[in-house]
This record gives structure tokens, sequence and C-alpha cells, in this order.
């Protein structure tokens, strides 16, 4: 552990928190994307299952079942208590372009031959692209709402700190994950594509204040 790795756990904690209190307040998921909420659910679910088997830490194990509940808190609103505001219309990314992919490659580059082994392999690079069908959606709307870009903002920037935190463990302890570091590069080029994106069209969508904040 070490203050960019924790950093970068809440910088990620602070992101799923903003999105939740964004729907939640509004009434509503306009302008989020159910499919990029789907595959983070699933990063989590197939990453955390040594929850059952090793113990690491409280915090290590607080940080995941919050995650896994935030993940599952925010699919749960999307599709089922806020659904109706849902706009699946421009939520339509091919999940199966990603899927199939990262399914391959979870099988063919991993560490070790074994059920928990790939499926953490799979989280990692599922994660990296996870975030597609979201940019794809803003890309396509050519809007987003503020919350949103902070949603994203946060996000972008756990992955950069988690790259600092990389570098730091290579530097104080010799440690190097190639599938991590690769990956979490990926992810963080396609954020910097967001900000592109925000920064171009320049149409972030202001929200009024009692919609965003549930204010009366």
């Amino acid at each position: 552990m070490n203050v960019f790795r924790i950093l970068g756990d809440l910088s990620h904690l602070l992101a799923m928190i903003l999105l939740l209190g964004k729907i939640w307040k509004s009434k509503c998921c306009a302008g989020i994307s159910g499919k990029s909420q789907i595959l983070f659910a699933l990063v989590f679910t197939t990453r955390y299952l040594d929850l059952f088997t090793n113990f690491i830490s409280i915090y290590n194990t607080v940080m995941k079942v919050v995650f896994l509940l935030c993940a599952y808190i925010t699919v749960y609103m999307i599709y089922g208590k806020f659904r109706k505001t849902f706009d699946s219309e421009n939520d339509t990314f091919r999940l199966e372009f990603l899927l199939v992919p990262v399914i391959g490659l979870s099988f063919l580059e991993n560490y070790n031959f074994t059920p928990l082994e790939i499926l953490w392999t799979f989280s990692i690079y599922l994660e990296s692209v996870a975030i597609l069908p979201q940019l794809f959606m803003i890309s396509k709307t050519g809007e987003a709402e503020t919350i949103t870009t902070h949603y994203l903002f946060f996000l972008g920037l756990y992955r950069a700190l988690y790259l600092a935190n990389w570098i730091r463990r290579y530097q104080t302890e010799n440690f190097y994950d190639q599938i991590a570091v690769v990956s979490g590069v990926v992810q963080t080029i396609f954020y910097c594509d967001f900000f592109y994106l925000y920064v171009t069209k320049g149409r972030c969508r202001e929200e009024p204040a009692a919609l965003a904040w549930g204010v009366t």
C-alpha cells in the first residue's frame, strides 16, 4: 500500500458515489450507459471471487464489498427502479465486440491457468474497455451531463493514480504486473479520449440545480 493506491481507491469510490447520488437525487439515469455499468459489475464480480478464499486486510475486504454493492445498486437503479428514464435508444454499443476478444485473451494471456486466475485476468482486461459504451453514448449524443463528466473524470483520475502506484511499487518493491499495467495504460488512453471529446464538442449540458440535487 502507498499513497497513490489509497488515493486511487478513494477516487474510484468517489466516482461511483457521485453516479449513484446523481441517479438517486434526480430520479433519472439519462445520459448514463447501462451497458458500461453492467460491464463494471461483471469486472468486480469476477475479480473479487477471492473474497471467499483469501483475506488480505480489513481495508481490502471492505473496499471490495463496497465496490460490489455500488456496482449492483447502480445496475438495479438503471434497469429496475428508474428504467423508464434510461436512454436505451442511445446506449447501443455491441457488448459482444468487447466480451468475445476479452474472454479469448484471458485464456491466452494469464499467469496461471486456473479458474480464479483466468477470471481475475478477464476482469483486468474487461475493465480496460468497460467505459467504451459510455464514451460511445457521449459521442453519439454529442453531449454529457455535468455530473456524468465528473464521474468520468474521477474514474480517469483513479486510473492515473494507479499508474503512479505501479511505478512506485516497481521502484520500492521491484514489482511489475505486466497484465495490469498494460491494461491500465489502455484504459487511461480511453479516458484521455473522453476529455478530448468533452473539450472539442464543448456541449456539456448543465443540469438545473433542482433536478440535479433533488431540491424542491
